[in-house]
């Protein structure tokens, strides 16, 4: 076994709970917005940005357990980064819909008007 990156026992769970408040306050936002169709670059840039940072985490985390880091510390990394890959990239394809129904029935209330 090779020098951990950090002390697992302290700081294992800093990466997981700092994604995961980040992950709760964007989908509190989306949830918020998206269906007023409000703030559609915004929103968008942020999700993405969050879903790339999961990527990275599950990435970083597959290098930890190849170099046989301690459990604290693959695990703290690959979890959050798991888990953000499929939940945030799986939302994405949603609130990029939720975003098109918006833009429909604006455009279907002008041609009411």
């Amino acid at each position: 076994m090779t020098q951990p990156w950090f002390d697992p026992n302290q700081y294992a769970w800093i990466p997981g709970t700092a994604y995961g408040v980040a992950a709760g306050l964007m989908g509190g936002l989306v949830g918020w917005l998206v269906p007023r169709g409000i703030a559609r670059g915004f929103i968008l840039r942020a999700w993405f940005t969050l879903w790339l940072v999961a990527i990275a985490l599950l990435i970083v985390g597959t290098i930890a357990l190849i170099n046989k880091q301690p459990w604290g510390v693959w695990y703290g990394l690959l979890l959050p980064g798991a888990i953000g890959t499929l939940v945030v990239g799986g939302n994405s394809l949603v609130i990029l819909k939720r975003y098109r129904e918006v833009e429909e029935r604006r455009l279907a209330a002008k041609d009411l008007l």
